[in-house]
């Protein structure tokens, strides 16, 4: 008898953002001849930049000649793609070694997998409303304990993260092992500062943690003290493993390209107390786990830094930072609670009269055909919350915000 990993029965049996769909499709059968515009889940919605176009089509070009044909590709990505992200990293003014970029197909994919490198008796703090997948992930591999009357996991210490301290995440008030930040946070919209940064990471080398560090919308960063990079502060080499991704900054969300950096100086330990480089694990896990991102894809990702590249991908960004100043402008307009929307494309308000966020949810389908995103699925602190994105297009931006301008 093949028995389950049990621990998978304990999350949603449906995705929250399935769920979402769900209610959309069974509005369309209701309404067909209804124009919805979706602010709901962050997908993007502009076509790809031209360069990475032109580089994959070369790419494909290349892969039907013998001469140029390519295979699988290296467990840790090509190398051309890695020195663009390591010239990246050093016009940040940080250095770091070939051999801690590891290329994926997305920061998704990371987020759950490094898991596998890590014990199982760590304790993890999460800074809830967050990304589920950091909880998720957790839950199935064995470390949540079980669920609480209120909905939360007796082995995960939840950071305090609400509007009394602004959406941004307090330090542990307890020992933790593993620390899950998003910054900018989804679905929050705000930014740690670096004094705020600075803290997490002297509190990781104090108690010999690690910071796994969501760095997905570096790229929407706009304020002067908030870093693009966890490795701007002193020390993080020590205790971060920083995740991006190309999904929202280049529109890859269907294409699945970014990647993980692991410092060569994270340490972990045995059971004896031995230590080691975290290195080391993750190479044997990617090696074993892992055929790459395909060769046509990372040349796509490549074009993302060069000269125009970096002038197509910056011109996205900018259309979609506009779409989410235009929503945060309006519902500051309305009298809401606002959030987000400056160095993110998210914004995040409390909903009108502290409804619940499915409630809401529901009234903005049903009487503005719009679709937002229920601040509860990023956990129960997210209840009476509503996110926004400014991943749709220009005009539909406009006329959500026309749909509710003085009817919330």
């Amino acid at each position: 008898m093949a028995l389950a990993n049990e621990n998978y029965l304990k999350t949603p049996e449906i995705y929250c953002f399935d769920e979402i769909e769900k209610r959309v499709n069974a509005y369309k059968l209701l309404h067909p001849d209804k124009k919805i515009i979706r602010l709901g889940v962050g997908d993007v919605t502009r076509p790809l930049p031209a360069e990475v176009v032109k580089a994959m089509h070369s790419a494909v070009n290349e892969m039907a000649v013998q001469a140029t044909f390519r295979g699988y590709s290296p467990p840790q990505g090509y190398d051309f793609l890695i020195e663009k992200i390591l010239k990246d990293y050093r016009s940040l003014g940080i250095t770091l070694d070939k051999e801690s970029i590891f290329i994926n197909d997305g920061a998704k994919s990371d987020i759950g997998n490094i898991g596998h490198v890590l014990g199982r008796d760590n304790i993890i703090a999460i800074a809830e409303p967050v990304y589920p997948v950091y909880e998720n992930a957790t839950i199935m591999s064995g470390r949540a304990g079980f669920q609480t009357e209120d909905g939360k996991w007796s082995n995960v210490v939840y950071l305090r993260c609400d509007e009394e301290t602004g959406f941004i995440p307090e330090l542990p008030q307890e020992k933790v092992d593993i620390i899950y930040l998003c910054n900018p946070n989804n679905p929050t919209g705000t930014s740690l500062n670096r004094a705020e940064l600075k803290r997490f990471v002297d509190y990781a080398i104090e108690q010999d943690a690690i910071i796994v560090y969501d760095a997905a919308y570096q790229a929407y960063v706009t304020e002067d003290d908030v870093p693009k990079s966890i490795y701007e502060i002193k020390g993080a080499k020590k205790v971060a493993i920083e995740i991006r991704s190309f999904s929202k900054t280049a529109g890859f969300t269907g294409l699945r390209c970014g990647f993980s950096v692991f410092p060569p100086e994270i340490t972990v330990h045995n059971m004896m107390g031995e230590g080691f480089p975290l290195i080391k694990l993750w190479s044997r896990r990617n090696a074993n786990y892992t055929n790459g991102v395909s060769y046509v894809v990372q040349r796509g990702a490549e074009a993302i830094f060069s000269r125009k590249g970096k002038a197509e991908t910056q011109e996205l960004v900018k259309y979609y930072l506009n779409n989410a100043a235009l929503i945060r402008r309006e519902l500051l307009s309305m009298g809401l609670k606002v959030y987000g929307g400056k160095s993110s494309p998210y914004v995040w308000f409390r909903t009108p009269d502290r409804q619940p966020s499915w409630k809401f949810f529901q009234q903005l389908l049903y009487e503005f055909q719009i679709v937002g995103t229920p601040g509860v699925v990023f956990g129960n602190a997210g209840e009476g919350y509503m996110r926004f994105t400014g991943f749709s297009s220009r005009e539909g931006t406009e006329i959500a915000m026309e749909r509710t301008r003085g009817n919330l």
